[in-house]
């Protein structure tokens, strides 16, 4: 009897393993097919970091309700951070979150967006208005902000989580649109599987 148990169990951890593998499989092979097996020649735009989760703290809305990085498994996400006050070059950042994702199309339900707010305000309404779609939470003083800041000075840069929740990229401080354009759409189409993974 014990035997029939510890075999059981035996089956249903590799069973676990198996399903783990397979669900992460998307995303490993679009991390290995956009940055290791590339055309001759080929030079990525982005950063690529050493992939960390992003911690999943409640952060506030302006509404009200909370918010949390889970919410967005299995899509990709391009995240900036910035003060509420929203100089010229954060509006621009914005605006390339915005454009970056529209210019997707069929694929841009694939893409969120997320500002995460430095200080302790949120952006006027009229700033809100501009950017639907986009997350404005603030994170003063969280994990999430803390992260951001280990690897650099947060608001020079815009960041891509993949599908489980991982940092994994950033892009220079004044990116050029246009080579930011063509490494999300390789990311997606690498990972054409990636956008079902982590939700539930």
């Amino acid at each position: 009897m014990s035997e029939a148990l510890a075999s059981g169990s035996r089956k249903s951890r590799a069973t676990l393993w198996l399903l783990i593998a397979l669900c992460a499989a998307p995303v490993v092979a679009s991390y290995v097919a956009y940055y290791w097996w590339q055309p001759s020649g080929h030079v990525n735009y982005g950063e690529l970091l050493q992939p960390r989760t992003v911690p999943d703290v409640p952060l506030p809305l302006a509404d009200g309700t909370t918010f949390r990085m889970s919410q967005l498994r299995g899509k990709w996400t391009l995240l900036m951070a910035d003060g509420a006050e929203c100089d010229t070059h954060c509006l621009e950042k914005l605006t390339y979150l915005r454009q970056l994702r529209l210019a997707q199309g069929k694929d841009s339900d694939r893409v969120e967006r997320v500002w995460l707010l430095t200080d302790d305000r949120f952006p006027s309404s009229a700033v809100l208005a501009q950017y639907t779609g986009t997350y404005a939470v603030r994170a003063k003083d969280t994990a999430v902000l803390a992260m951001l800041q280990a690897t650099g000075v947060p608001s020079e840069h815009i960041y891509v989580i993949d599908p489980l929740g991982n940092l994994m990229m950033r892009y220079p401080p004044n990116p050029e649109p246009r080579r930011m354009l063509k490494d999300l759409a390789r990311l997606l189409r690498h990972s054409q599987w990636a956008d079902s993974l982590g939700k539930g």
